[in-house]
């Protein structure tokens, strides 16, 4: 699964990054722990363009009864997309971009767990494959949503968690935003593990696991004498729940 991450870049580099050529999105700060329930930025297709914005983490499927689904909707496992109905019409036509420097899995160690942070080896921006979709409530207040979409672990990961998000190749990026491609078999192609050898994990504090912590602290690396000493400690994820989001993207 993928239950925190983090996307420590300015706005300027997230700009570059995604050739967005004005700023479309509200305004971004690095953010060192995003949590569930949060407003995370996005970057959808749009008339042949990249626009940034923002959707809230957890899905809420345009046919929902209640806005409390998307508490549990946060993440999308790949070899299900085309069965299950919170997924399926997004996945043919309202994919996004998630952009992030690093994510958060927690590794079994003893009797506890050692959260740990995963990153590119060259420390480079990099785009987890992402669902949306807007929920218009009852007063007709759009809300807009999002999933991260998971797949099997690569070696890398298999030794910390049995899921990871699906990151998308750069060069693959434009495919799973083109609103035009609806063949599931061919975008089914691009959900597969990233490779291992291109990534590194490594150890961070607990504190992580208290979402209210959001600073430059929750991704230092752990000497061994630290992880030392947090051996035997269990941290448990937890979500936030955040005011609704409105965002007028279809």
């Amino acid at each position: 699964m993928c239950g925190r991450y983090t996307i420590t870049v300015t706005m300027e580099e997230l700009m570059l990054r995604y050739y967005i050529g004005e700023e479309t999105g509200p305004y971004h700060r690095p953010r060192y722990n995003i949590a569930p329930g949060q407003s995370v930025p996005a970057i959808v297709g749009h008339e042949g363009r990249n626009r940034l914005g923002e959707l809230r983490w957890g899905l809420v499927p345009h046919w929902a009864k209640e806005e409390r689904l998307g508490t549990t909707l946060l993440n999308a496992r790949a070899e299900t997309l085309t069965e299950k109905p919170a997924y399926r019409r997004s996945f043919e036509r309202r994919r996004c971009l998630i952009p992030a420097d690093g994510f958060y899995e927690w590794k079994k160690a003893g009797s506890g767990k050692q959260p740990m942070r995963i990153v590119m080896k060259d420390n480079r921006l990099f785009s987890m494959a992402g669902l949306y979709d807007i929920w218009i409530a009852p007063d007709g207040k759009r809300l807009a949503t999002c999933a991260i979409v998971t797949t099997t672990p690569n070696p890398l990961m298999a030794g910390i968690h049995d899921r990871m998000p699906v990151v998308l190749r750069q060069e693959d990026e434009p495919l799973w935003l083109d609103r035009s491609v609806q063949d599931t078999a061919r975008l089914q192609k691009l959900l597969v593990p990233y490779p291992g050898g291109e990534m590194r994990a490594y150890p961070v504090a607990a504190a992580v696991g208290n979402v209210r912590n959001d600073g430059p602290e929750c991704i230092r690396e752990l000497s061994e004498e630290e992880q030392g000493g947090a051996k035997g400690e269990t941290v448990r994820q937890a979500a936030l729940e955040l005011p609704e989001l409105d965002l007028e993207w279809s």
